[in-house]
């Protein structure tokens, strides 16, 4: 449970770090945030779902996880939910790889390259 914790701490502070220095990673926070809430209370609207379940649904279909445990039930909401699933899974997967590419630089800036590469130029065969 702790390293949950910590993990989560981690991926807080890169999120902050990412807002405050990277325009194009705050810009896909802002469209993330505004599919999320947006589709939760669409969800919540016309399907009467709760705001948690509306939420839950949501982060599923943009995840690609999709249990099945909720399903649209009018037409409109499946219109929708295409039309989100679309827009969702490619603001998802670009916000994770930004994740991703912040946790390599931040691991680059610990190790130089220059100190990792003079090592090995450093060895005679």
């Amino acid at each position: 449970m702790v390293s949950f914790f910590i993990n989560f701490y981690r991926f807080c502070k890169l999120v902050f770090i990412g807002i405050k220095k990277d325009t194009e990673f705050r810009y896909l926070f802002f469209f993330l945030s505004l599919l999320l809430t947006s589709s939760t209370i669409f969800y919540h609207k016309i399907e009467h779902w709760e705001v948690i379940d509306s939420l839950y649904f949501s982060v599923m279909t943009m995840a690609t996880v999709g249990y099945g445990d909720f399903v649209p039930t009018h037409n409109i909401s499946k219109i929708f939910t295409i039309i989100y699933t679309f827009l969702s899974i490619g603001t998802f997967v670009a916000f994770t790889a930004k994740i991703v590419q912040f946790t390599l630089q931040k691991d680059n800036r610990k190790t130089p390259l220059h100190k990792i590469t003079s090592k090995f130029k450093n060895k005679n065969p």
